[in-house]
């Protein structure tokens, strides 16, 4: 026992003596794995860091290079400017060289013609006074030979004269008086021959243009502008051809629409009086001319419906009613017209018993049409009834527009009167400005034409030739043969004459049989 238990004890000695250095190795061991990892660590980090100061640096020189680069490009369009800046700068400098040269060159020229005019000017003064001085001379010697001081001589010269006036003064006066006896039926012929004359001035002359004074030939150039901007606003504006020439103190405008030209003549003159013309000024002066027009035609509708009694129409009526005013027909006012044949119509009416209101209104509302046919496709007729039907105006007045001219049959009895009012007004003398030759070298054509188709015997042109009547020989023309002829010579007289309306052809087959009784 007692071996065993030292032999335990020299064991536990022995591993207590043994545990501390093994510790001791283990513990080196783990240092030495230690210092080798932590070596392994800053290696790696010495390499990331190198890794990013070379990834900072060149990082920091493609910065560099980049911001070198904006520099250098800044400073380029920098130069460029400076370079545009001072090649401007020495053209201005050119400029105002040269506009100083050219000035002292006026001045120059200036200087010269004060000098010249003071040396006129002085001569002048010498000149005149050596002319009066001569006067004087002249006026002393006459004196001298006549022996009469200057203003008897001119109390003396002044009363020859005077009786020799007289003298001519009462031969001139008993020959005019005696001249004028002798020549005053011829003298009184001529003069109403050349009213006359004046009076039947062409009619598209007279319909298409206007003519506006001018207070002198400078507003000519005034009315046209700069580089003619004043005249192109005013004519893009109205629509009218402006006409500027060499005709004094006038300006002729031309347009086919009436209310167009009145519009331009109102603005023109407004203009003129106002005298601030540029286009600002003439786009405000037009608006306002076209509103006074649209007033005009409406107070002119208003005062036609008023004038004729006709109450109940409806305003857009009325205002085409004014449109009239400013149309013609062969010199002939549309509105006035119509509104004498509303009063020849209600006159009519009145002698067989007939509605004189229904009359009237008829009457004036039978041309309506001619307020828009230039603007519109299809005759007055056909835009007249299109404007009654559409303003609720009743079948009577739209029957009598489409029957006026004969196109439809009239309905009713105040249609025909209406009808034969309107012949009467525009047939009537000087109701339409149509010269005596032009209308009888018309009616003539017409016959003509009529009487060269085989058959016809004779015909006759009535009603102001507005109708053709044509006599054919029964025996070389038969029934169905006169529609065909009537056509034909439709067709030929549209295509050969000139006329206002329409021409009725009216063919007439008369067979006779004659015998005696003895």
């Amino acid at each position: 026992m007692p071996t065993v238990a030292i032999v335990i004890i020299a064991i536990i000695v022995t591993a207590v003596i043994t545990i501390p250095g093994s510790l001791a190795l283990a513990n080196q061991y783990h240092q030495k794995v230690s210092a080798k990892k932590v070596g392994n660590a800053e290696d790696k980090a010495r390499e990331i860091i190198d890794e990013a100061v070379k990834t900072a640096e060149t990082k920091k020189r493609e910065a560099q290079l980049e911001a070198k680069e904006d520099a250098l490009r800044t400073k380029n369009e920098l130069d460029k400017e400076i370079r545009e800046r001072r090649a401007e700068i020495q053209r201005n400098e050119h400029r105002i060289a040269q506009k100083e040269e050219n000035l002292d060159k006026k001045m120059e020229n200036v200087e010269r013609h004060e000098d010249s005019l003071n040396a006129r000017e002085k001569n002048l003064e010498r000149k005149t006074a050596e002319v009066a001085k001569l006067s004087q001379q002249r006026v002393q010697e006459l004196e001298r030979i006549s022996g009469l001081t200057s203003e008897q001589a001119k109390e003396f010269l002044l009363k020859t004269v005077e009786d020799d006036i007289k003298i001519d003064a009462a031969k001139l006066i008993k020959e005019t008086v005696a001249a004028a006896k002798e020549d005053a039926n011829k003298k009184a012929k001529e003069i109403l021959v050349t009213a006359i004359q004046k009076c039947s001035a062409d009619h598209v002359a007279e319909a298409t243009i206007s003519v506006v004074q001018l207070p002198s030939d400078e507003m000519k150039g005034r009315i046209i502008g700069r580089e003619g901007r004043n005249i192109r606003t005013l004519e893009t504006m109205t629509g009218v051809e402006l006409i500027i020439d060499d005709t004094p103190e006038a300006v002729v405008l031309s347009a086919f629409d009436p209310v167009r030209r009145e519009i331009a003549r109102i603005a023109l003159e407004k203009l003129i009086v106002d005298g601030r013309i540029h286009p600002a000024r003439i786009e405000e002066t037009v608006e306002y001319a076209r509103r006074e027009v649209e007033n005009s035609i409406r107070e002119a509708g208003e005062t036609a419906v008023l004038e004729v009694g006709v109450q109940g129409i409806h305003p857009e009526l009325v205002k085409y009613l004014g449109r009239m005013k400013y149309r013609t027909s062969y010199g002939q006012n549309a509105l006035n017209h119509s509104i004498e044949v509303a009063e020849l119509a209600g006159l009519l009416a009145a002698e067989v018993g007939e509605d004189v209101r229904m009359a009237k209104r008829a009457g004036l509302l039978h041309d309506v049409g001619k307020a828009i046919d230039h603007e519109r496709e299809g005759s007055h007729i056909q835009l007249g009834a299109e404007l009654c039907k559409k303003y609720k105006e009743s079948q009577l007045v739209i029957n009598t527009v489409e029957s006026h001219h004969g196109d439809v049959e009239p309905e009713t009895l105040i249609a025909c009167l209406v009808q034969a009012a309107d012949t009467i007004s525009a047939a009537r003398p000087g109701a339409r400005r149509e010269t005596m030759e032009a209308y009888t070298q018309r009616l003539q054509q017409l016959e003509e034409i009529t009487n060269d188709f085989k058959g016809v015997e004779k015909s006759f042109a009535i009603q102001a030739g507005r109708e053709i009547r044509v006599m054919v020989v029964p025996d070389q023309v038969n029934d169905a043969e006169m529609v065909l002829l009537a056509r034909d010579i439709s067709k030929r007289i549209e295509s050969e004459l000139k006329y206002p309306g329409q021409i009725k052809v009216n063919v007439i087959r008369e067979s006779r049989v004659t015998d005696y009784a003895k």
